[in-house]
């Protein structure tokens, strides 16, 4: 699930990608099911958008906008569910501030704890998601650590989900 290698290794081998999402494709394909991420079982790639030109088939400028508007709003359409998730238990660290109605979360690996402190102070109709801290095992998490970076350096061996407490900022001067 690293996606950032994954990305790395498709760029370095020629093909590769083409070759897994046809693989892909062909197993859902026998199974019957449509393939996760399609739109409505659209099978439009790049690797067919990329042959086309390789060909030396050119296309009109209004053509092509179109594709590329349509894939965009495909890109867009995912948030991020793609990307590996995280389960994570908001629990309230103070008597200050009440807790969550709903404190279990699923998010992207690659929210960070910034996203968790405006997301809580949203939730929680606070002015600023700065009067927040959110701790790990009672230690405070910066701002702009992923929550896969936390569950690897804070929640190691331990099981899901990662258990966040979050209490008002303590000015430590």
């Amino acid at each position: 699930h690293d996606r950032t290698m994954q990305d790395i290794v498709y760029k370095l081998v020629p093909g590769l990608q083409e070759a897994e999402m046809k693989k892909q494709r062909e197993f859902y394909h026998k199974l019957g099911m449509e393939v996760p991420g399609d739109i409505k079982g659209e099978t439009c790639s790049t690797k067919q958008h990329l042959d086309s030109h390789r060909n030396g088939e050119t296309k009109t400028d209004e053509n092509s906008n179109k594709e590329a508007s349509e894939e965009k709003q495909e890109e867009d359409n995912d948030y991020h569910r793609s990307d590996e998730q995280v389960s994570i238990c908001l629990e309230c660290n103070s008597s200050k501030l009440r807790g969550l109605k709903r404190k279990w979360i699923r998010c992207s690996a690659q929210a960070t704890v910034l996203h968790l402190k405006k997301f809580i102070a949203k939730k929680l109709n606070l002015s600023s998601f700065n009067e927040l801290d959110i701790l790990c095992n009672e230690e405070i998490l910066g701002k702009d650590h992923t929550l896969k970076f936390v569950v690897v350096t804070r929640w190691r061996f331990k099981k899901a989900p990662l258990l966040l407490h979050y209490r008002p900022k303590m000015d430590l001067l």
